[in-house]
């Protein structure tokens, strides 16, 4: 197995849900990670309750994905504090749903600028680093990557383009030694979008069990690259 002690990951949007449970499946692996959130109070909140768990050392930072030039400065950041980068986990991300009919285009440019063109952004601000630390890049996407919904326009593309995106990446980057993967889950409990987990949502995939997967893939042997993570609830909805 390959150990991932000590790593440095970041996390964008690692302050609730999804982003925080593969935030903290890293620190209980004495992963060393960097979590950002749109605002600054939000982060130190998540930090708090990472560094209690006593291994890995978590660090949070104020990040709107969609500012190149933030991105990069989070990267220095994140040199600054450990002298390295291994792990970029993209994962940020907004939804807004409705009939193409009542979208409006501020709900699209969100969408796209944060769940596409942020993931870029990041990507691009993280190679550098990576190609030194022969590092790992997971964007979190969905199956809405694959299967199309109604009132799904903005999320729709921006998954669709997500899954796309990452894909061709990874045959950029391997060359250069970094794995990239992106995991697409489907129906998890978080807070996303409004939503307020509750004990009805006990069928959903949980974000540790995203966290799980993260972790599995960084440990997995260098040789070995699973592209794309499907991932589904075991049981249908109820």
């Amino acid at each position: 197995m390959h150990s991932i002690e000590n790593k440095v990951a970041l996390v964008t949007g690692g302050n609730k849900g999804i982003g925080f449970g593969i935030a903290e499946a890293l620190v209980r692996n004495n992963v060393r990670v960097a979590i950002t959130s749109r605002t600054q109070k939000a982060a130190d909140e998540a930090v708090a309750q990472l560094n209690k768990i006593g291994k890995g050392e978590a660090i949070g930072i104020e990040l709107d994905v969609r500012n190149v030039a933030a991105q990069q400065k989070v990267v220095s950041q994140v040199i600054k504090k450990w002298d390295r980068l291994d792990v970029l986990i993209a994962n940020a991300g907004v939804g807004h749903f409705g009939s193409i009919e009542t979208l409006s285009q501020e709900q699209w440019n969100e969408t796209i600028d944060t769940n596409l063109t942020g993931v870029f952004n990041g990507v691009k601000a993280a190679i550098p680093e990576l190609k030194k630390s022969q590092g790992y890049i997971i964007t979190i996407a969905s199956l809405a990557g694959t299967n199309f919904f109604e009132g799904g326009a903005a999320y729709n593309a921006s998954k669709f383009g997500l899954v796309g995106f990452t894909q061709a990446i990874m045959l950029d980057l391997r060359k250069h030694g970094i794995k990239v993967s992106t995991v697409m889950p489907g129906s998890v409990a978080t807070n996303f979008n409004g939503h307020q987990p509750s004990p009805q949502d006990a069928w959903k995939i949980q974000p540790e069990d995203i966290g799980q997967i993260v972790v599995d893939l960084l440990n997995m042997n260098p040789r070995t690259l699973p592209s794309k993570v499907e991932v589904r609830p075991s049981m249908p909805g109820k």
